[in-house]
């Protein structure tokens, strides 16, 4: 890796999903150096792993290869990934900051040709499509990934698949001798946007998906859904590999429940009502969607998305907290249970597939952050008065693309401020 020259007039961004790209591509267009950090392969972040956006339901590969553009055209910003951030001292204007970087086994020779994949056996479940499917141990982390080079799993060192893989490379980009680095950094200003994950729905026992092989939560059925995911666009049940076509979706899974996340997450109900189009445009007037609800948050524009959804014939509300799901072993459906407060009447329902839209949490926990924030009790940074480190995205709130997108922007012009004091001060 070539040297990283930064200095405290150098704004730091941590994280490279949508908020990370945005707040990264802001500062460097207006003539700031800027360093971005990624802890997996490539940049994207969820956003990379979503099917479609709501509510126009466009794919956002076009977005996301707009930004990658952007990245690729821009001298002022320099991309490091497989990257965390270990410790953060100083203050605003002059941070220190320690970054360990993981090695990729893979260098810039790398022109994505795939031998290396073919030649390895090795397989791992594939963390880009929730576990649902496997990759091999040497991987490009998905189609569209930036930078667009392989990695070769730490798993397989030492073991004849790293020696098949360095062998079918003819650009001599396998290096399998690569040791992680640390390196410091001195920064004017931090952009905090290491993003969302979804909350982990084993936590909530009532409704079995740790037991149950037909609960899925949404981040998987947004992947199942995709044409280049793991079933090839195919709404599959786990249990036995046939068709889904009557469909579950449960929301608040996780989300404003004294135990498990307290605060709204946002973007459930709105996943939800995208994902019964997926449904729909499946299988036509056959697939059936049912929405077991406490109240549905869809507001401004985004309720016109609600209405149309509502008008589906093929489309159920349900205004209930479902109380659990079993399963009915002779045919493999979730059966859940439950009193619909419209009427007070008690069901139990049984479908192809439950879909749990599980709420959204910070990636980095409170105990873990390496730097000096205020985290409120939902773990997200609070937008206070901390020297030159701002929260973008879903860092500091749970927040829909849109939003995101807004707040990293937002965080961009702070840190630009910052920079710029400093040069007046230094000039």
């Amino acid at each position: 890796m070539s040297e990283i020259v930064a200095t405290n007039q150098t704004i730091l961004v941590v994280g490279g999903g949508i908020s990370g790209m945005t707040a990264a591509l802001e500062a460097a267009e207006c003539g700031k150096q800027v360093i971005l950090l990624e802890k997996n392969p490539s940049l994207g972040g969820r956003v990379s792993q979503l099917y479609r956006y709501f509510p126009k339901m466009c794919h956002p590969t076009c977005g996301v290869e707009i930004n990658y553009r952007r990245i690729k055209a821009n001298r002022n910003l320099r991309v490091i990934t497989m990257a965390e951030v270990a410790s953060v001292s100083g203050d605003e204007g002059n941070y220190q900051v320690k970054v360990k970087i993981s090695p990729r086994y893979v260098n810039e020779n790398c022109t994505a040709c795939g031998e290396c994949s073919k030649a390895v056996e090795a397989e791992f479940d594939d963390e880009y499509n929730y576990g649902l499917g496997k990759r091999k141990g040497a991987y490009l982390p998905y189609a569209m990934a930036y930078p667009q080079r392989y990695v070769i799993d730490p798993r397989i060192l030492g073991s004849d698949d790293a020696g098949k893989a360095k062998a079918a490379c003819k650009y001599d980009a396998i290096d399998l001798e690569q040791q992680e680095q640390e390196v410091d950094l001195n920064v004017g200003a931090i952009i905090w946007a290491t993003g969302w994950r979804p909350y982990d729905a084993a936590k909530i026992q009532p409704y079995g998906y740790d037991r149950i092989a037909n609960v899925i939560t949404s981040v998987e059925f947004e992947r199942m859904a995709d044409p280049y995911g793991p079933t090839g666009g195919k709404i599959l049940r786990p249990s036995d590999g046939k068709e889904a076509k009557d469909i579950a979706f449960i929301q608040c899974a996780g989300s404003r429940d004294r135990n498990h996340l307290k605060h709204c997450s946002r973007i459930c109900c709105m996943a939800s009502l995208k994902q019964t189009h997926y449904v729909r445009e499946k299988y036509g007037d056959d697939g059936k969607a049912t929405i077991y609800y406490i109240d549905i948050r869809a507001i401004d524009r985004i309720d016109d998305f609600h209405r149309k959804v509502k008008e589906d014939p093929n489309v159920t509300f349900v205004k209930s907290k479902v109380a659990s799901i079993v399963e009915d072993k002779a045919t493999g459906n979730p059966v859940l249970r439950g009193v619909n407060t419209e009427g007070y009447h008690r069901y139990e329902n049984p479908h192809d597939l439950v879909v749990l839209a599980v709420g959204m949490e910070p990636s980095v926990p409170a105990d873990q952050f390496p730097a000096d924030v205020t985290i409120n009790e939902e773990g997200f940074i609070e937008p206070t008065s901390q020297g030159a480190i701002f929260a973008a995205g879903c860092s500091s709130d749970a927040l829909d693309v849109n939003r995101a997108v807004q707040s990293a922007t937002a965080s961009a012009l702070r840190a630009i401020q910052v920079v710029n004091r400093v040069a007046g001060m230094e000039g």
